[in-house]
C-alpha cells in the first residue's frame, strides 16, 4: 500500500510515516519507481508505535521497546532491556500521575474559595 493509505488507516499523518521510517522504525519496500510499499506488518509496527505511545512513551524509548512487542496487547517477547524500560517508565508514568495529583487538589481548592 502506498504511504497515504497506511496514513489514513493508522491514522498517522503522512509526514510522521516518514519521520518513522528516518528513525530507522519502518523499512518499507520501494517499486521498481522508488514509491514506499507498505505490507501488512508495516501497518502493524505503526499501531504498536501508537500503542507505546499513547502508554506515555517518547520516541526514542519506542524504537528500544519495539522490537520487543509482539502485538497490539501489552505481551512482550524476551528483551534483554525490557525489564529495565519498563520499569523507567512506569515510574515516569507514576510521577506524572502525583504531579497531575497536586495539580488537582490545588485548583480544587481554588475553585472551593471562589464558590
Amino acid at each position: 500500500m502506498k504511504i497515504g493509505e497506511l496514513a489514513r488507516r493508522t491514522g498517522v499523518s503522512v509526514r510522521m510515516l516518514r519521520y518513522y521510517e528516518a528513525e530507522g522504525l519502518l523499512a518499507p519496500m520501494r517499486t521498481a519507481a522508488g514509491y514506499r510499499d507498505y505490507g501488512p506488518a508495516d501497518e502493524e509496527t505503526v499501531r504498536r508505535i501508537k500503542m507505546l505511545g499513547a502508554a506515555g512513551m517518547k520516541l526514542e524509548t519506542i524504537q528500544r521497546l519495539l522490537p520487543c512487542v509482539r502485538n497490539n496487547d501489552p505481551a512482550f517477547t524476551p528483551c534483554n532491556e525490557l525489564r529495565g524500560i519498563l520499569a523507567q517508565q512506569v515510574g515516569l508514568i507514576d510521577e506524572r500521575i502525583e504531579t497531575l495529583s497536586q495539580s488537582r487538589n490545588i485548583l480544587a481548592g481554588f475553585l472551593a474559595s471562589v464558590s
